[in-house]
């Protein structure tokens, strides 16, 4: 029977199945989400320097957000039938008739941008996706070879999305925080949390209620994601009784699905997103928002 990846897998797991006897990118396509926000072009430059051999290069603002608007935050996320018709381009089928091509995102920086495709994969109903875990760092250290140049582009598939709840808007966030029926959790490092420290957006803070989870809490010292027992614990202690009404936010959308990835790898409940974050927070100056403490859990 055929291995299902859905939330991580290894640099070795990969490489044994690029290396194995008779094995082709057919049922898998390995796409490559290297983005810096500071730089928009540089993790297409870096694709192109060295990649996993026959990823695919997705681009955070190009392939993976629609076009942002004066309401939206900084990646809004695209129209489902424009992002079916993407995933349709890079060659990833699911279908009607069963074929579900199996993906494999990855970036140089632990997760935090592959987490977006893997999320969005999912709430469109696509089961096998994961994310290299430590990202192309991993693959380079366990001395597996690079691909340069552009690889070659697959031939369309057929894309069948079936859309899941599983984002909410920031009016039904803003109604779900007065009835205290979520818990809502922000990805953003713990100085931007607090309005230490906020150099991406015009105005400093969090939404009020939220607490702070930064999504490098799920991380080891190398960069690869802690081991299902230890997540566990880190979240249960900030989670207690509401894992299953858990939201996720950071500064865009991003981020916060690396924290998504992280419950799935724990057990615990699957969580939702608040898509816009603070950057759609903040569009209009009559929302709140708190200075301060940060409650994270360890």
């Amino acid at each position: 029977m055929m291995d299902v990846f859905s939330t991580l897998i290894t640099a070795d797991e990969l490489h044994r199945r690029l290396g194995a006897p008779g094995w082709s990118l057919v049922d898998w396509r390995i796409v490559d989400c290297r983005f810096e926000l500071a730089n928009t072009a540089a993790g297409r430059r870096a694709y192109a320097d060295g990649h996993v051999p026959g990823a695919l290069y997705a681009h955070l603002d190009d392939d993976l957000s629609g076009p942002v608007t004066p309401e939206s935050g900084r990646h809004p996320l695209p129209r489902v039938e424009q992002f079916a018709a993407t995933l349709g381009r890079f060659g990833i089928a699911n279908d009607t008739r069963g074929n579900e091509t199996q993906v494999i995102c990855y970036d140089d920086s632990s997760g935090a941008i592959a987490a977006r495709l893997w999320w969005m994969l999912r709430w469109l109903g696509h089961t096998r996706v994961a994310v290299l875990d430590g990202g192309i760092k991993a693959w380079k250290e366990a001395g597996y070879p690079l691909e340069q140049g552009q690889a070659a582009h697959p031939a369309a598939a057929r894309f069948e999305p079936r859309a899941r709840d599983a984002w909410l808007t920031t009016s039904q966030v803003e109604a779900a925080l007065s009835s205290g029926s979520i818990a809502l959790i922000d990805a953003r490092a713990g100085d931007r949390f607090e309005g230490r420290n906020e150099t991406i957006d015009n105005r400093a803070g969090h939404v009020p209620g939220a607490l702070s989870q930064p999504y490098a809490n799920n991380l080891d010292a190398g960069g690869r994601f802690l081991p299902p027992a230890e997540l566990r614990r880190r979240w249960n202690a900030t989670l207690g009784e509401r894992a299953d009404r858990m939201v996720s936010m950071c500064g865009s959308g991003v981020t916060a699905c690396h924290n998504l990835l992280a419950l799935e790898v724990a057990g615990l409940p699957a969580g939702r997103l608040y898509a816009g974050s603070w950057s759609e927070w903040i569009r209009d100056p009559r929302r709140p928002i708190a200075i301060g403490t940060t409650a994270t859990g360890r």
